[in-house]
C-alpha cells in the first residue's frame, strides 16, 4: 500500500481543526506551537494544496481542509474502536450487532423487531439511540450497522443505503382513567373535547395523524407534544389526556401505565423500517431480521 502522507501529520491537522486553532491544538497535545505547526505544513506539502487559511486572527479550513478533515473524522473514529474490538477478539467469539434506534420508535417495539435475534448464543448488541438524520450520518461512517426507524431513508445517491419495511401497526388511543369514559362517547369526535398528547412532528406518525384528523373534521384539543415516545406514555399515564401509540402495546400501555384503549383508527399506521449501507456486506443477524420480521 502507497502512503503519500504521514498519519501522525494527519492527526495534528486533524485536532487543529476540531480545536479551532494551532494554539489550542498545542495546548491539547501538550506540545509546541512551532511543532504542530510545522506537522501540518508537512502535510499540507504531502498532499499538494493548502489545508488551512487565516481569516482575520482565525484559521479556517480551505475546500480541501473540508475533505481532509471529513475522511480524518472516519479514519480516527475507526481507530478509536480497535483497542476495543481487539480485546472483544481476544476475550471470545462475538457476535457484534450496532443499532441505531430512531427515537421516535417506542421502546417495546424495539424489542419486538428484534426477537429473532436475540437467541444469537454470542451476541453483543450495541443499541445507540438518537434524530434520524444524525444516524444516517452514522450509517454513511460505517459506525452503525443498520438503523431501525419509523420512515425510510430520504433518496441520496451519496449515502447509498437501503430502506426495508419491516412491519406495520394500526394506531389506538388510550386514555387514563379520569378521561376514558369521555373519550369512548363518541369516539374519534371525542378528541375535540378531551386534552390529547401528540408526538412531535419529528415522528413520521405525526403527520399521518394530522392528515387523519384534517379528513375527520377533528381540532384536537392538543394538551402536549414529545419527542420521546417514552416521555409521552409517562405524562398520559400522571392524567395529562389521551395518546396514540401502536395497538401491539397495548396490553404493556395497561399495565405499566395503568392507560385504558378508548378507539382504534386503522387508518393510521405507524411504520418500521431497517435501513442499511449497500456499500458493505450485510450483517448476518440483519438477514434474519428481514426473513421474520416480528410486531
Amino acid at each position: 500500500m502507497s502512503q503519500s502522507f504521514n498519519y501522525r501529520h494527519l492527526y495534528y491537522f486533524w485536532v487543529v481543526a476540531k480545536e479551532g486553532g494551532i494554539a489550542r491544538a498545542a495546548e491539547r497535545l501538550d506540545m509546541a506551537v512551532q511543532t504542530i505547526s510545522a506537522q501540518v505544513r508537512e502535510l499540507e506539502k504531502a498532499l499538494g494544496v493548502s489545508l488551512l487559511r487565516s481569516e482575520g486572527r482565525n484559521l479556517v479550513l480551505t475546500d480541501a481542509g473540508v475533505a481532509t478533515m471529513h475522511e480524518a473524522d472516519q479514519i480516527f473514529a475507526l481507530g478509536e474502536q480497535l483497542p476495543h474490538r481487539v480485546r472483544e477478539a481476544a476475550a471470545g467469539p462475538t457476535l457484534r450487532l450496532n443499532l441505531g434506534i430512531s427515537d421516535g420508535i417506542a421502546k417495546l417495539a424495539v424489542h419486538r423487531l428484534l426477537t429473532t435475534v436475540l437467541d444469537e448464543p454470542h451476541l453483543r448488541l450495541l443499541c445507540h439511540e438518537g434524530e434520524f438524520q444524525p444516524l444516517l450520518g452514522e450509517l454513511a461512517m460505517h459506525k452503525l450497522d443498520a438503523v431501525l426507524a419509523d420512515r425510510p431513508a430520504p433518496p441520496n445517491p451519496a449515502l447509498k443505503t437501503t430502506s426495508q419495511l419491516l412491519s406495520t401497526s394500526a394506531v389506538a388511543w388510550y386514555a387514563p382513567p379520569l378521561w376514558a369514559d369521555a373519550a369512548r362517547q363518541a369516539f374519534p369526535k371525542s378528541l375535540a373535547v378531551v386534552p390529547v398528547l401528540l408526538p412531535t412532528d419529528h415522528a413520521a406518525m405525526r403527520a399521518r395523524i394530522d392528515h387523519w384528523f384534517e379528513r375527520e373534521r377533528i381540532r384536537p384539543r392538543i394538551a402536549g407534544e414529545f419527542e420521546d415516545s417514552a416521555l409521552l406514555s409517562t405524562f398520559a399515564a400522571t392524567g395529562m389526556g389521551v395518546m396514540p401509540a401502536p395497538v401491539f402495546l397495548g396490553e404493556h400501555l395497561r399495565v405499566t401505565h395503568g392507560l385504558e384503549h378508548v378507539g382504534t383508527t386503522p387508518e393510521i399506521e405507524e411504520h418500521f423500517h431497517l435501513i442499511y449501507s449497500a456499500r458493505k456486506v450485510m450483517h448476518p443477524l440483519l438477514l434474519r431480521l428481514l426473513e421474520k420480521p416480528q410486531v
